[in-house]
């Protein structure tokens, strides 16, 4: 998909106050500083962690988002591209993604999604770190929807604040020793909500989604142009 796997790095500017965020991205496996805090966060929920889990990787490349606050991590999120090797989600779910697939959508995985809830704004680094990995899946490899795998306590909170829906019953998924279900948006949707919403913090009460945390038309396209 990419030629090279060098890393973007920038921090955007912030009109609504807070410190700023270093976003970064880069081809490989969660390792590091971003394993560690997606181990704490899912221990924190009684969820089982392998670390094999998040270093494997397909022909077509995973790419690891993280956010930055001064020298601390306080979030990451992988994206995962479909191609021989699946996606994660397979395993559980695979005769719902097997329809996609027959109907030509090209799908992207989100993961190892996790926040430091002692981060400054917890739900700016949520909506910078997705709007990054967007980036990375819509607007440079062409993906068309994105699907996760959610605890079922966690569907409304996707569903309310990313606009994702649930497609399936919660399943036993082994890897994390816990019950899963399969949401999915159409990334065409999520452009128009961060067209709408996207650099407009003060709307987030009435929007009722994260998307008015989301870049501005101009940040995102200074974000854009430094993945490779």
């Amino acid at each position: 998909m990419f030629s090279t796997a060098k890393k973007s790095s920038h921090t955007p500017p912030l009109p609504f106050g807070g410190p700023p965020l270093e976003l970064n991205s880069d081809f490989g496996g969660l390792e590091g500083e971003a394993l560690d805090l997606v181990e704490r966060r899912y221990n924190d929920r009684g969820l089982a962690v392998a670390r094999e889990r998040y270093s494997s990787r397909n022909e077509a490349g995973d790419i690891v988002c993280s956010a930055r606050d001064g020298e601390r991590i306080v979030g990451t999120l992988s994206v995962r591209f479909d191609g021989t090797g699946g996606l994660h989600a397979d395993a559980l779910f695979e005769a719902e993604l097997a329809e996609w697939r027959a109907g030509g959508v090209k799908l992207c995985e989100f993961g190892g999604l996790a926040v430091d809830k002692h981060s400054h704004n917890p739900k700016r680094v949520l909506a910078q770190l997705y709007h990054l990995g967007y980036l990375h899946a819509h607007r440079r490899a062409a993906c068309e929807r994105l699907v996760i795998e959610v605890n079922p306590r966690h569907v409304a909170f996707y569903r309310r604040w990313l606009g994702l829906l649930p497609y399936t019953a919660a399943r036993h998924n082994a890897r994390v020793n816990a019950p899963a279900v399969l949401m999915s948006v159409d990334f065409a949707t999520v452009r128009e909500q961060i067209a709408l919403w996207g650099g407009r913090p003060e709307l987030l009460a009435s929007a009722r989604s994260l998307y008015p945390l989301a870049w501005d038309p101009l940040t995102e396209a200074e974000m854009l142009a430094r993945i490779p």
